[in-house]
């Protein structure tokens, strides 16, 4: 059936009118988006917009491809893809129990948690700032692929070798932001809490982690894009015959595109609802700060 289509569509493209009714199409999509994006309702137009755009660009994907005759181990079709996601779906969730359900929640956890501790030991003590953060920004310099195979040697080829990968990435960004967001309160307020006659941790806890908020959910929404990068990249080196990105690597090797496509459509998928639900999260706790409430 693909094949009658494809070549269907093969023929369709020397009509004279096949260009012309393309760039009809195109002025449709423009046209479209733009006027959903001028409904108001605000953040529930911009998803809605986005939306529609996406379903334009897999909609041109899927007739440039077929009609060009594009060969699917250059790019396949979005059906191809969609089709191969249907067919290994047993598999693409092996994977992703293995490198998002183990590797990536608990390096994230245990990275941003760790940046967390030391931020706040750094602030606490700041005589360990001299010591600290030549050492974590040492940690960020070091590169993905020349750390990896050493963590396979380490920890074996299990998701506890990627999981190290992970805390590793995630560790500086935390750390960086939470220091930062903890020197976001201001002076007034401040002197206000030294008036109250409260200490250190009354003041950390009351004043200094709640302005620090913003910091701190940024820093998550950025390790939790590069938690999902860090442990497909580690499983390139070394990891059982599981996860997303053994299967990239494997299913590339076979010229299995289609299902490689796949794979990389559920971490995008992944690190997009991560992403989203972290943003919805700090709009429930952060709701007083004015960025949140202009929003």
């Amino acid at each position: 059936m693909n094949e009658g289509l494809a070549a269907g569509m093969a023929q369709g493209i020397t009509h004279p009118w096949f260009w012309p009714g393309m760039v009809l199409l195109a002025l449709v999509a423009c046209y479209s988006v733009y006027r959903v994006a001028d409904l108001p309702g605000g953040r529930w137009v911009g998803m809605a917009t986005a939306g529609l755009f996406g379903v334009w660009v897999v909609a041109f994907w899927e007739i440039l491809v077929r009609a060009l005759d594009v060969p699917r181990v250059l790019l396949p079709a979005p059906s191809l893809i969609l089709g191969a996601m249907v067919e290994h779906a047993p598999k693409l969730w092996g994977d992703f129990v293995q490198t998002v359900g183990k590797a990536v929640l608990i390096g994230w956890a245990l990275g941003c948690g760790l940046g967390f501790g030391v931020a706040v030991a750094i602030d606490r003590l700041p005589f360990l700032q001299r010591g600290l953060l030549p050492v974590a920004s040492l940690t960020s310099a070091i590169p993905l692929v020349g750390v990896a195979p050493i963590a396979v040697m380490w920890f074996g080829f299990e998701w506890q070798s990627k999981a190290a990968v992970v805390v590793l990435m995630t560790f500086f960004p935390m750390l960086v932001s939470c220091l930062a967001g903890l020197q976001a309160a201001g002076k007034l307020e401040r002197e206000l809490m030294v008036s109250f006659a409260a200490g250190y941790w009354r003041t950390l806890l009351a004043l200094r982690l709640p302005a620090a908020l913003p910091f701190i959910f940024g820093a998550l929404k950025v390790n939790a894009t590069l938690a999902l990068i860090g442990a497909i990249v580690a499983e390139f080196f070394g990891s059982p015959t599981v996860g997303l990105g053994f299967r990239i690597s494997t299913e590339a090797a076979r010229m299995n595109m289609p299902l490689v496509w796949g794979a990389i459509v559920v971490a995008a998928v992944i690190g997009s609802l991560a992403y989203a639900l972290l943003v919805a999260l700090e709009r429930r706790v952060t709701f007083w700060h004015p960025a949140v409430r202009e929003g």
